[in-house]
């Protein structure tokens, strides 16, 4: 009888029980039968709607930082993904909307952030954009736990040695081991960077490569053979009060 219950109880009841459910106890409901999945799979309802109310800042949600996660669902998901304060240089703090790290203006160095979960399986994709000016040096990219987030004067940081990969937006240059990887995107005359512009990191860990998007237009392959290792979402700047924001989307043939 009790499962009969269960069964039959209306989508307005059973969103209200899991929305007071952790996200463990909910992904084992949608084991539980096509009714409980086919609610749980709608990224819009209630459910989601009530965890993103109580883990994302109101700010977040009402700002137009998430308008690339339009379900509630992925904007909580974007959330788990978000910027990690623990892997962030002294020299940054994470806003309160968690999506944006703030540099403070201390001269002479150059500080990096990484996301707070990585990824060593699978395709995944997130958005980067600068808030503020970019300086001389401002790259996106990708880095292993091993890879510093601090050092001294104003470098390249992210693509200076073995454990990261970037592409520094102010000169157009993909950068690994300390070393220039070549021009990119591979045209004439390339468009720089814009302040505002939404870039799309795509990492392939099953083909082993990262790749860029910008204004939706795919930009070829820029690292091929990455190594067998766990990849952080990562950014390394210069510029003193500049802000540089982070969503992750998920699978890049989502939507």
């Amino acid at each position: 009888m009790a499962t009969a219950k269960w069964a039959h109880l209306s989508h307005n009841v059973l969103e209200i029980i899991f929305g007071f459910l952790d996200l463990n106890d909910i992904r084992c409901c949608y084991l539980v039968c096509r009714h409980w999945y086919k609610l749980l799979n709608d990224e819009n309802n209630d459910v989601w709607r009530m965890h993103c109310v109580r883990k994302l800042a109101e700010d977040a949600l009402k700002s137009d930082v998430l308008v690339s996660a339009p379900t509630y669902k992925a904007k909580l998901r974007a959330f788990y993904h978000a910027w990690d304060p623990s892997e962030c240089s002294r020299n940054i703090y994470i806003k309160s909307n968690c999506f944006t790290l703030h540099r403070n203006p201390v001269a002479q160095s150059t500080d990096a952030a990484k996301g707070k979960l990585g990824f060593n399986t699978g395709r995944h994709c997130w958005e980067v954009w600068w808030e503020g000016p970019l300086g001389t040096v401002a790259v996106i990219g990708i880095a292993t736990k091993k890879a510093p987030i601090q050092c001294t004067g104003y470098v390249a940081l992210l693509g200076s040695n073995s454990e990261s990969w970037g592409w520094n937006l102010v000169d157009n240059l993909l950068l690994h081991n300390g070393d220039s990887q070549g021009n990119y995107p591979q045209l004439n005359n390339a468009p720089k960077y814009e302040k505002g512009e939404r870039i799309r990191v795509i990492l392939d860990c099953e083909d082993s490569t990262l790749a860029f998007e910008r204004n939706y237009e795919f930009l070829g392959v820029a690292f091929r053979g990455l190594p067998d290792k766990k990849f952080y979402p990562a950014v390394s700047a210069v510029y003193g009060n500049t802000e540089v924001s982070m969503v992750y989307l998920g699978h890049p043939l989502d939507g």
